[in-house]
């Protein structure tokens, strides 16, 4: 297995532990809430009570969403391929450039790969949309600094 093939998998590995680790949080998060309702007793004072129980079921809602959403982003990392070789830079694409280093998958920020600091971030995020579709050699422009897409693995 070649060095490029080892960094490409550890940080695959470190955005699914990212995801997994939103995961747990979000569903501990849900089972607090569920508790907390299923624990609410009626007290003698019924609106506070009421009250206590709708802002438990918006806090419940919030957090269903945002499984939800970590769910999209687990579904997206699942159809990843790193072992696809491209010329031209595209998701699951490892980029070097003059400045930084960059895995275009999911938005999982700073990672640190070999002990190289690399940013995860997603095709969709401002950095992903300019770096897709160049290659080596080719210079990019972001937030007034110059970049040189050193290699693309």
């Amino acid at each position: 297995m070649t060095e490029d093939l080892k960094i490409k998998e550890a940080l695959m590995a470190s955005c699914e532990h990212f995801v997994e680790d939103r995961l747990a949080t979000i569903q501990a998060t849900i089972n607090d809430i569920q508790t907390a309702l299923t624990s609410e007793t009626k007290s003698s004072a019924g609106d506070k009570h009421e009250t206590g129980r709708a802002m438990l079921q918006l806090e419940r809602e919030k957090a269903g969403n945002q499984m939800a959403e970590v769910q999209k982003i687990k579904e997206i990392l699942s159809k990843i391929d790193i072992y696809k070789t491209m010329v031209k830079i595209g998701v699951g694409s490892v980029v070097y450039t003059s400045e930084l280093n960059y895995f275009i998958g999911i938005s999982a920020g700073k990672v640190h790969v070999a002990n190289e600091p690399f940013y995860a971030v997603s095709a969709s995020t401002p950095m992903g949309k300019l770096l897709m579709a160049h290659q080596v050699g080719d210079f990019i422009q972001f937030r007034n600094q110059n970049f040189k897409i050193i290699k693309v693995i």
